[in-house]
């Protein structure tokens, strides 16, 4: 996944955390209660900046690497900076991190008892990131979603203590259509980092080759792909909207507000007429105020 902005080298803390208000899903909106809005918060953090590290957009300045205890001139090998984010990750269940995001996170840790599994997930998929920059089937996509994508989910449900087996998989399905949206969004910027997350065998099947993928606009086989790809999307987001259903009070618009976003990026994707080369379609506020109520009522 990508992040956007640049943390301040003073405080790589805050600039991480500012991150939050450029995220295509609200992480931790005001109507939550406080206490659930500090622990999101905290996960958020986590996510963020292992996301960062992976994707090589850290802050100026080596603030981050200098915390995780790796020398200056060792800062920009993210396998070995993931590596030393993992075992800071362990100090958050046993001892005391040194990075002020973990330090963050380790009340909520204590307090929400959470597992150490999402997290190394998260860790993972970014690890995979450096390794492997094309997915040969869907199901292989999917994998890599249960690493990058689905942590996040259980971590909601965990903080808001609501996990059940069935909540876990519709929440599954819903984090992984979110990030194939994502991808979809993201076309042309993955492949800025050599990264394609266009299965392979979907893009032989649509006669889509590589160089197709670097032009300005999309060619009809191209948008023929997108097209197939965001229906998966949206079957899967279908698959999961019950989840909304089965809470209630604030974390029910909370969850309604992810189908939501999904949706409502999928519309945007769809009234570009699948053209995603030019840059990432956005869905406005009055599209995603229509899906949040659709999704409520169980429609859509």
């Amino acid at each position: 996944m990508t992040g956007t902005g640049t943390a301040p080298t003073g405080d790589p803390e805050r600039g991480t955390l500012d991150k939050a208000a450029d995220e295509n899903f609200p992480v931790a909106p005001f109507f939550l209660p406080r206490a659930w809005r500090a622990d999101l918060m905290a996960v958020y953090g986590f996510a963020r900046l292992v996301d960062d590290i992976g994707d090589g957009d850290l802050a100026p300045g080596g603030a981050d690497a200098r915390l995780l205890g790796v020398p200056a001139a060792e800062a920009e090998d993210r396998l070995l900076m993931l590596d030393a984010f993992e075992a800071d990750l362990h100090r958050v269940f046993d001892s005391t991190p040194r990075h002020p995001l973990l330090r963050r996170l380790q009340p909520t840790v204590r307090r929400r008892a959470l597992s150490p599994d999402p997290f190394l997930g998260l860790i993972a998929a970014n690890r995979q990131d450096q390794l492997v920059t094309r997915y040969e089937t869907y199901d292989d996509l999917v994998a890599y979603c249960e690493l990058s994508a689905n942590p996040v989910g259980r971590l909601v449900l965990a903080v808001t203590g609501t996990e059940t087996p069935e909540r876990v998989r519709r929440s599954d399905a819903i984090c992984t259509a979110l990030q194939i949206v994502e991808h979809l969004q993201d076309v042309a910027e993955d492949l800025g980092r050599d990264r394609i997350y266009l299965p392979a065998a979907d893009m032989k099947r649509f006669h889509v080759q590589e160089a197709d993928l670097a032009a300005k606009t999309a060619g009809a086989s191209v948008r023929a792909l997108v097209a197939y790809e965001a229906q998966r999307a949206r079957d899967l987001l279908n698959e999961g909207a019950p989840l909304v259903g089965s809470v209630h009070g604030r974390l029910k618009l909370l969850l309604a507000g992810f189908v939501a976003g999904g949706r409502a990026t999928i519309h945007a994707i769809a009234a570009a007429e699948y053209d995603v080369l030019p840059g990432p379609p956005k869905p406005g506020k009055i599209q995603l105020l229509r899906e949040v109520g659709l999704t409520l009522r169980g429609e859509g």
